[in-house]
């Protein structure tokens, strides 16, 4: 058993991910073959596993979504969030501006750059790490839940306060998973357009998060990005 195969994971989470080694490292191998065989994968290789870079420890929010962005070049392996180049914005992640406006005030983002939130200790999970290029939901079944649930699992048990926003149909299958007391877990809707107007509008994750956390003797999060504009980036088509 080497996780050395894959540097992005950081060694603390090796005791989490070791009872799903085998399925990972399978996993990996089909993928690898599958983007041999001419497939386009997204996100990129290296950003497969890119949310394990953050140590196990420092988890603070865990915000679990579906599947990454299938345009090509969008995905960045953490969930809702785009590489800092991609113009227009994905329509969930400007559904999630928009909450984020309502909810505290801060103005929607030009970029869709989420870095400033996972350097707070937001673990920015997807449900299913990868997807075929231009196909929602094509990975999905194919081994990833087994893998993102132990990771969810190990999360849900710790001693540690933490917040849980399950955001769609997928996240919210996870919600049993937590019954620790000292655990704020949120649920609603999926930001998508074809939903987010069935409970993800309105429901307040960004205050609710920080009221959480202080009460636990946490710092806030600072939900701002580094870029901010007066009126809403437009959507894509394709997310």
């Amino acid at each position: 058993m080497s996780f050395s195969l894959w540097p992005d994971i950081d060694s603390s989470w090796h005791a989490v991910l070791e009872p799903v080694y085998d399925q990972l490292h399978q996993l990996i191998e089909q993928l690898q073959a599958r983007r041999d065989a001419g497939e386009r994968i997204e996100p990129q290789p290296e950003n497969v596993l890119r949310v394990f870079r953050m140590p196990f420890e420092q988890v603070k929010v865990l915000v679990v979504g579906q599947d990454p962005y299938p345009t090509p070049g969008h995905a960045v392996g953490l969930s809702f969030a785009l590489d800092p180049s991609v113009r227009p914005l994905a329509r969930s992640l400007t559904n999630i501006f928009q909450e984020r406006r309502d909810d505290l005030g801060i103005k929607p983002a030009l970029s869709g750059d989420l870095s400033a939130w996972e350097a707070q200790g937001v673990f920015l999970l997807n449900r299913v790490l990868t997807v075929t290029a231009h196909e929602a939901g094509s990975h999905r079944k194919i081994g990833w839940e087994p893998i993102t649930e132990a990771v969810v699992r190990a999360l849900a048990t710790r001693d540690a306060p933490l917040v849980a926003l399950l955001w769609g149909g997928q996240a919210r299958t996870l919600a049993s998973l937590f019954t620790a007391p000292n655990t704020l877990v949120v649920e609603s809707a999926h930001p998508s357009p074809l939903s987010a107007r069935r409970g993800f509008f309105g429901s307040k994750p960004f205050s609710r998060t920080n009221t959480f956390l202080n009460s636990h003797g946490l710092a806030s999060i600072d939900w701002a990005t580094e870029t901010t504009s007066n009126t809403s980036a437009q959507p894509t088509l394709n997310d």
